[in-house]
């Protein structure tokens, strides 16, 4: 199984702020994910940036159109030297074939790895049913979940509560990549499905996303190392 990993969500407004935080971690300690918010104030140049610092980037713009589009989108994002980018695993397999297939002929030094994002942890039943998706939540996400390995994605976005029956489909390597994580005494925000860091480790998740919970912390390097411990080091 792919070795265990802690990606902090930069969920800063600026990247001045984010590298406050980022300057005071090693490279080594977890990767970064930069979202729509921060990526529309920095830009690429900011991702780029933080590549030079030696850290893994998780480029988290959830791409979502015809496949065309996706593949170029794709093709852009992987120039940035980018560890990781994902797809809406909702847009079906031509878009994720299109996507997979754009990344494989790029000419760089490190190709991403590309997963898709299933059932986003902020949904539940109600949100499903109201966007006429039908089936339950673990339906929909093994399905997806199925749909993205098919199309040779190296893992998917998904609640750790669907991560088990994920886990017993696919292959070991095919990694699962969890938010909504959250320690007991941390505030839900505005996540619906969500678990410790320990048990997303005992259902064979191997990449947690923790945004708020640390970089909102009063030592948010304290916080990110309190998550390592009991995700990674465990």
């Amino acid at each position: 199984m792919t070795n265990r990993m802690v990606i902090v969500a930069l969920d800063y407004s600026s990247p001045e702020l984010a590298l406050q935080f980022v300057d005071k971690i090693q490279s080594n300690s977890c990767a970064l994910k930069v979202g729509f918010e921060l990526f529309l104030s920095g830009g690429p140049h900011f991702v780029e940036k933080l590549v030079a610092k030696g850290f893994k980037v998780f480029l988290d713009l959830k791409f979502h159109d015809i496949p065309n589009t996706v593949a170029q989108a794709c093709s852009a994002a992987s120039k940035l030297g980018v560890w990781m980018l994902n797809v809406h695993a909702s847009g079906g397999p031509g878009m994720m074939l299109a996507a997979r297939e754009a990344i494989d002929k790029q000419d760089v030094s490190f190709q991403p790895k590309l997963i898709a994002v299933t059932v986003l942890t902020s949904m539940n039943q109600d949100t499903l049913t109201a966007v006429g998706v039908s089936g339950s939540v673990d339906q929909v996400v093994t399905k997806w979940a199925a749909m993205a390995e098919q199309a040779d994605l190296d893992g998917v976005v998904c609640s750790a509560q669907e991560a088990t029956l994920i886990r017993a489909q696919s292959d070991p390597k095919f990694m699962i990549v969890t938010p909504g994580i959250r320690l007991l005494s941390d505030n839900k925000d505005d996540q619906k499905r969500i678990v410790s860091p320990s048990d997303a480790r005992t259902a064979g998740v191997t990449h947690i996303v923790v945004g708020r919970p640390i970089t909102q912390a009063k030592d948010p390097c304290a916080a990110l190392e309190v998550f390592r411990e009991a995700f990674v080091s465990a």
